[in-house]
């Protein structure tokens, strides 16, 4: 029996829906657009070969059809994930890094078991984190993937291609890794790895475009040069080189950057510059780059940042679990810069839901600032058509006739929702447990009734217990 038969009790689900849909009667529909743009009302939505044809009232079914009753559902945009750990879903509450800090927890929960992801692990652990974001909404996941080191790892890229068309989700690879020593970089210290070198780096990324990159709009697949982080990960000459050879492979560059205080502190030591100016430098910044992060900011960086169309992916809930501080999204936002939210990895969240992403977002601002702070509307734009717009996905994001028709049905037909008055913001005001009632990729329904089909969940909880118990007996024997 191979993997893939394990997991899913159906045949692979098509690139683009086979099937015409027509979703009827939803409560309310949120667009995904900014501003007056945002609210659809009770509309009705038709797809054909995988796009949204057709807006409006009382649409009528056509011979062929497939109707979808969302009567007492609330339809989104599917959220789009910018920043995502897959591996880490077999390391959620570990002990020894419940209550560290950022440089903490790395040296105590993901650099000592990095060599222990054997490919089979780093399946299971996606699996289950595709699984988890599906079923809260999202409908496109851009992986930081950084299980790459010298003499290994370089599959697992592959595996997670694999894994998402079994899920039916749009999937964008950000292909990480170091260039550089133990020394720099909190954490790696605790392994027994080398970095790969720039060399390899570049073939390993050259290889991926040329198997699974789509240039489209509404591409399936993505490539991204993501180095783990521009400070710690390699070295300053290697960084613009890095830059322009993913330019000259037209790939977007993504990474981690102003995290912590200790980011600042470091640039301002080792280089005399502030995060964002250290990386302007080195040709990191334009519209084709998105920053994980960004919590530690001076407005002269915001700025920067706006002029050059840099992004961020948003990550409220790692953040707050780690202590590391709230960007200061109201302000990057106010100054235009490309705003998308992203989960992290669910070693520093413990959970890998869009929806609570979502509902941090605008709870933390609104905290912090003032309850004017943020908006539902806000929240889901940015989710969606803000994560579409740092990935390059034009077609994508917004709920609107000609796009690609990716959408999640929210079921409000739950005590918790009784009584609002405006149930279209239900999802993000309220949070979670809210239950996706129908998921829709690129035409395709992914979640049906609320579930994944095919999916054997009895087998997914095996495989993730089967697969914590050896990462504990392989941390215990090197211990």
């Amino acid at each position: 029996m191979t993997v893939q038969q394990a997991s899913f009790n159906r045949a692979p689900l098509p690139r683009v829906g086979g099937q015409n849909l027509l979703v009827r009667n939803p409560v309310a529909v949120m667009t995904g657009l900014p501003a007056e743009g945002a609210r659809a009302g009770s509309v009705d939505l038709r797809i054909e070969n995988g796009r949204i044809a057709a807006i409006g009232p009382s649409l009528q079914a056509q011979p062929g059809d497939r109707v979808i009753d969302a009567s007492r559902c609330v339809v989104y945009p599917g959220w789009i994930n910018t920043h995502h750990h897959l591996f880490q879903n077999l390391l959620k509450a570990v002990p020894d890094g419940m209550n560290q800090d950022l440089q903490g927890w790395l040296a105590s929960v993901p650099y000592p078991r990095l060599a222990r992801f054997t490919p089979e692990l780093t399946r299971i652990a996606a699996r289950l984190g595709m699984a988890e974001l599906l079923l809260s909404g999202a409908t496109t996941c851009a992986d930081h993937h950084y299980l790459y080191h010298a003499g290994g790892g370089g599959e697992t890229g592959d595996a997670l291609f694999e894994i998402a068309e079994e899920f039916g989700m749009r999937f964008v690879l950000c292909r990480g890794g170091a260039l550089q020593s133990a020394g720099d970089h909190p954490g790696f210290s605790r392994t027994a790895l080398r970095p790969e070198s720039l060399d390899t780096m570049l073939a390993d990324l050259e290889r991926l475009k040329a198997r699974y990159h789509d240039a489209h709009p509404d591409a399936m697949r993505r490539v991204v040069v993501a180095p783990t982080t521009p400070t710690f990960s390699l070295p300053p000459e290697l960084l613009r080189e890095l830059a322009r050879a993913a330019r000259a492979m037209d790939l977007r560059l993504h990474t981690h950057l102003s995290e912590t205080d200790n980011y600042v502190r470091f640039c301002r030591e080792r280089y005399n510059r502030l995060p964002v100016e250290f990386v302007a430098d080195h040709e990191w910044l334009g519209s084709d780059v998105w920053f994980a992060h960004l919590v530690c900011l001076e407005p002269s960086e915001i700025a920067l940042l706006a002029q050059t169309g840099t992004g961020i992916a948003h990550c409220p809930v790692s953040n707050s679990r780690l202590g590391s501080g709230i960007a200061p999204i109201p302000q990057l936002a106010a100054a235009g810069v490309p705003i998308s939210l992203g989960v992290d990895g669910v070693a520093s969240n413990e959970s890998g839901s869009m929806i609570g992403e979502a509902h941090m977002t605008w709870l933390i601002h609104r905290a912090a600032q003032g309850a004017g702070a943020t908006t539902a509307e806000d929240v889901i734009h940015w989710g969606s058509a803000g994560g579409a717009r740092v990935l390059g996905l034009d077609a994508v994001g917004t709920l609107e006739v000609g796009q690609a028709a990716d959408l999640v049905l929210y079921d409000v037909d739950h005590p918790r929702f009784f009584g609002f008055h405006d149930p279209a913001v239900a999802p993000v005001a309220a949070g979670e447990p809210i239950a996706v009632r129908t998921s829709i990729v690129n035409g395709r329904v992914v979640v049906d009734d609320g579930v994944i089909p095919g999916l054997d969940i009895a087998r997914l909880r095996a495989d993730a217990q089967r697969g914590v118990q050896q990462l504990l007996a392989g941390l215990d024997a090197a211990a």
